[in-house]
């Protein structure tokens, strides 16, 4: 019940709401015993007028009114009920995805490191969709079944203890095998969702990927997803006929202690007509019982891997207001810097390096040599292992993530473009006028292609950037960069070729962004590595030299064989350099 206690204690902003639902279903849970208790004093006043002929139809039109008015009052208050729980539960939807996507932003980058990004959304839905019926069952149907057994046993008391005793037995024994049975149901749902949100994982990065996978094989984990279905469904029908069939059985035998009752005199015929109204209305919360029993395992299931993300240690702070700028130029300092994953292989070792004023400063190394991990460094998504890492003075490890990232622009080599409109992607993280974002588009060299679109700044294009060329999603990347006007630019640059005149537009783009800043490139392409203002060689997680690029050229080391590599053609080497 973790769970659950948990889903109370995230609902405390609804509580008023939760009290006023709580309290219009107490008054609907009392008028609801209103009408089989006036039909008792209905039937016995026709049971005189049969007898007798002394009945009085007076009484009877009153009797008949009451029932009237009693009805209308609770179709009102049940659909009042309804709207709110609905209510509730919507505003509490929205509460938690709030939570979720702010806790999303606090977790180390390590977490998504190790999950897929499919897995994750479909914890975050089923969490919040699980957590949303609870409390719309809890509101719409929990508290009005309870309150109705509870009224519905005390009036049954009331008339004849012996049978509202009988009636108040049924419960335990229907609840007992209800939990037994929705804890089984329980095991397995939690077992069923850890295959699901592995398959919805997956079946995510091949939609995302689907030019490459035409087809995934799922058809192992779908077998374990569909017998786990079987076995959930079999035990459900097998414990449920179980639990009706005995339930039948004691409402006839009550059934039979009321007719006896009644022809031995000891009920009236308003009495018995009462007692049958009130029994089969405790049909409803004995089933609900059930039904609310299965809602709670169904929430506990549901709700783990979401409660099990809010559990996680935050690592960042999120950040919604506006950030001090830097006070110095930006220099960056690495000072004996050591990194690992874990703690068997180290990915950095020992780096010494300082990259400061406004120069551009390119990274070479093979694939594995570091370059990416001191980049991660940089943007402050891991901690160093070893040593320190500051931002014009301030020590990484004393300063807030989001004033670092702040102050850095990033062009991704994946061209990390939403599946929104144009004005969206460059705009992204700011609020600005449509002017600045054209004028960043025209700076970008990106603003002729865009002004061909139907809808300009508003053409949507597609997930991921879909919709454009390669060398168009680098230039939206550049014009994004361009209009965040940062004094750190971090710059992974694509792998894939483009044509010449692509090619010429891109780093034409990149010229102008690089200028009056910090720029620090992942180079794939000689040009950018020879136009640098210094090169920073990687090897095995060491800087083994660093330099001029006209000064590496002519002494031995790695960046001298890859010129070499570059003469010859020889484009396998090359590769393993990640150069073109």
């Amino acid at each position: 019940m973790q769970g659950i206690a948990k889903i109370i204690k995230l609902s405390k902003n609804q509580h008023k709401w939760i009290i006023l639902a709580a309290l219009l279903i107490t008054i609907q849970a009392v008028l609801q015993q209103v009408t089989p208790i006036t039909l008792k004093f209905v039937v016995d006043e026709l049971s005189l007028q049969i007898k007798t002929g002394n009945g009085n139809f007076q009484k009877l039109t009153y009797l008949f009114g009451l029932i009237f008015v009693v009805n209308i009052a609770i179709t009102v208050l049940n659909s009042l009920n309804q709207r709110l729980g609905d209510f509730i539960a919507s505003r509490l939807g929205r509460h938690l995805s709030e939570i979720y996507y702010k806790k999303i932003f606090t977790l180390p980058q390590k977490y998504f490191d190790s999950e897929i990004s499919g897995k994750i959304l479909n914890q975050l839905n089923r969490g919040i969709s699980s957590i949303r019926e609870f409390i719309g069952t809890a509101t719409n149907f929990m508290l009005p079944a309870m309150l109705q057994a509870i009224f519905g046993v005390g009036v049954l008391c009331y008339f004849n203890m012996t049978i509202g005793l009988l009636a108040l037995s049924v419960f335990p024994v229907y609840i007992a095998i209800s939990t037994y049975s929705t804890h089984r149901w329980g095991r397995i749902q939690k077992e069923k969702n850890v295959y699901e949100d592995t398959v919805r994982g997956r079946i995510q990065e091949v939609i995302s990927n689907i030019k490459l996978v035409k087809t995934y094989n799922t058809q192992k984990m779908d077998q374990v997803i569909n017998k786990l279905y079987d076995k959930q469904s079999n035990l459900y029908h097998i414990l449920n006929f179980t639990r009706e069939f005995g339930l039948e059985i004691a409402f006839v035998a009550i059934l039979f202690i009321i007719f006896k009752s009644t022809f031995a005199g000891d009920l009236t015929l308003g009495e018995m007509i009462l007692i049958i109204q009130i029994l089969n209305q405790l049909r409803w919360p004995l089933y609900g019982m059930s039904y609310i029993l299965e809602q709670i395992q169904h929430a506990e299931a549901d709700s783990k891997a979401f409660f099990e993300v809010l559990d996680l240690a935050s690592t960042e702070v999120y950040q919604s207001k506006k950030l001090p700028p830097l006070s110095k130029i930006p220099q960056i300092t690495f000072t004996n810097v050591g990194f690992s994953y874990d703690t068997n292989l180290k990915i950095l070792d020992d780096i010494n390096l300082k990259l400061d004023k406004k120069e551009t400063v390119a990274l070479v190394g093979h694939s594995g040599a570091g370059k990416t991990t001191l980049i991660n460094l940089i943007l402050k998504l891991y901690d160093p292992t070893s040593g320190t890492i500051s931002l014009s003075g301030k020590n990484y490890s004393k300063t807030d993530h989001s004033w670092i990232r702040a102050h850095i622009a990033l062009v991704f080599q994946e061209n990390e473009l939403f599946s929104s409109t144009i004005r969206e992607n460059v705009s992204y993280g700011v609020s600005v006028s449509e002017r600045k974002i054209i004028n960043a588009l025209k700076q970008a060299n990106a603003y002729d292609f865009v002004a061909k679109f139907k809808d300009g700044l508003d053409a949507k294009i597609g997930e991921r950037g879909v919709k454009l060329s390669g060398g168009q999603k680098q230039r939206i990347q550049i014009a994004r960069a361009i209009l965040h006007n940062k004094p750190i630019l971090i710059l992974d640059e694509a792998t894939s070729s483009l044509d010449s005149k692509s090619e010429k537009l891109v780093q034409d783009a990149l010229a102008k962004l690089f200028k009056n800043r910090l720029v620090l490139i992942i180079a794939h392409r000689f040009s950018t590595i020879q136009n640098a203002d210094r090169i920073i060689v990687l090897d095995e997680g060491k800087i083994v030299d660093s330099g001029k690029p006209h000064e590496l050229a002519h002494r031995e080391g790695i960046y001298k064989e890859l010129l070499n590599y570059q003469i010859e053609g020889n484009k396998k080497l090359l590769s393993e350099y990640e150069l073109n």
